[in-house]
């Protein structure tokens, strides 16, 4: 209703919830991306991306790969999204080590100076598709 953040709703039976993400707009400022990332960018102080601000899998789903699936479909939605409004990359707030883990699987890299926001480039995720 107010725009923030686009819900995505994994179900197997309805209307009971196995999983979901959102996705919303989000900038980072480029000196808070490791060096290595940053350099391959455009020098704006500021850097477009696009956040998964929640993914979560409910506990019966858990360990069937719906996490992974979700992740998927919330990489290709940014990166198709990414041809029509600038996204240098992909954003997420892991809630805690666990889930930090999970996205370091797929290339994400912690943002400096924090432990679980991680950040993906774009041109990753195209790579992956």
């Amino acid at each position: 209703e107010r725009r923030a953040a686009v819900v995505y709703v994994a179900t197997y039976s309805a209307p009971e919830v196995a999983g979901f993400y959102t996705l919303s707009q989000f900038t980072l400022e480029l000196t808070d991306l490791p060096e290595g990332i940053a350099k391959r960018l455009a020098r704006y102080p500021l850097v477009s991306a696009t956040l998964i601000g929640r993914l979560a899998v409910a506990e019966q789903w858990q360990g069937r790969g719906l996490g992974r699936d979700l992740l998927f479909d919330a990489l290709w939605r940014a990166l198709g999204q990414s041809r029509f409004i600038a996204s240098a990359g992909v954003v997420v707030d892991a809630k805690d080590a666990q889930a930090a883990s999970f996205y370091r699987k797929y290339g994400f890299a912690a943002v400096l100076g924090t432990e679980r926001r991680l950040f993906l480039a774009m041109r990753t995720v195209e790579g992956m598709f």
